[in-house]
């Protein structure tokens, strides 16, 4: 009797931690296979996460090559790509309808900014975002296991080191650096927010970094312009005065 309780133990213990590899080594790819799936609904654009790592048992993590592509009409097809993104999950909302972010940090994300008179592709990305909670009360918001919306509380967001690029023709801009982004308490107040405020509120103030950044360029990069043609017009000016004077001089029309 003895040993086959020690056996039924056994069995309990080993089908335990089979249940906890399984749990370690799929939350991953449920990440990943959600932010696939719901992305493209919130920004009306195609988005891909090549590969999430996420413990539950620490609920640390990384997210790697998260791409956001182009509204169409643009002429790049990427709006932008947020290389790694480290967050820090507390591991006991992750089962819950709650899930508290103690941090996100996502580093080295670039830009690719595109605008056309008042307005740009990433101010578009940001309309197709807030315009989905319109949208039959944001039909499509993940749910969790006991079927409730799942709503999010990040603690601490930091944006750094961000580059921006500008798309201007027949002027190359280097990419240009953009000021860090932080934010803290996001759905703190509220209790949670959805996935769509949350993204939303993040890509405001992003945005703003932007479009600042590019509007500056685009202006910089015009006056640039606009100095060299009168540059080029003033020498021409003076090539032509000095031609004048020289054939003045050739038939004696100079002064003596």
């Amino acid at each position: 009797m003895k040993k086959i309780l020690l056996w039924s133990l056994g069995i309990v213990l080993v089908l335990g931690l089979a249940g906890l590899v399984l749990i370690a080594t799929s939350l991953g790819s449920i990440v990943k296979a959600g932010v696939n799936s719901f992305g493209p609904k919130l920004t009306l654009t195609d988005v891909n996460l090549a590969g999430a790592s996420i413990s539950p048992f620490t609920g640390s993590g990384t997210l790697t090559g998260l791409t956001v592509a182009n509204p169409p009409g643009w002429k790049n097809p990427q709006a932008f790509s947020l290389g790694k993104i480290h967050l820090s999950v507390a591991p006991f909302s992750l089962t819950g309808d709650h899930i508290i972010i103690n941090e996100l940090l996502i580093d080295a994300p670039e830009f690719d900014y595109e605008s056309r008179l008042t307005d740009s592709n990433i101010a578009q990305i940001l309309a197709n975002i807030q315009k989905f909670g319109g949208t039959s009360a944001g039909a499509g918001t993940p749910t969790a296991t006991n079927g409730k919306p799942v709503k999010f509380e990040v603690k601490k967001f930091r944006l750094t080191n961000a580059k921006v690029s500008v798309g201007l023709a027949g002027v190359v801009i280097p990419p240009l650096p953009m000021p860090d982004i932080a934010m803290d308490d996001l759905g703190t107040k509220e209790g949670g927010i959805s996935p769509d405020q949350l993204v939303g509120a993040v890509m405001k103030n992003v945005s703003a970094g932007v479009i600042i950044v590019g509007k500056d360029a685009v202006m910089n990069a015009g006056t640039a312009v606009i100095g060299g043609v009168k540059d080029a017009t003033k020498g021409a000016t003076d090539a032509a005065k000095n031609a004048v004077g020289g054939i003045k001089d050739l038939f004696g029309g100079g002064k003596k």
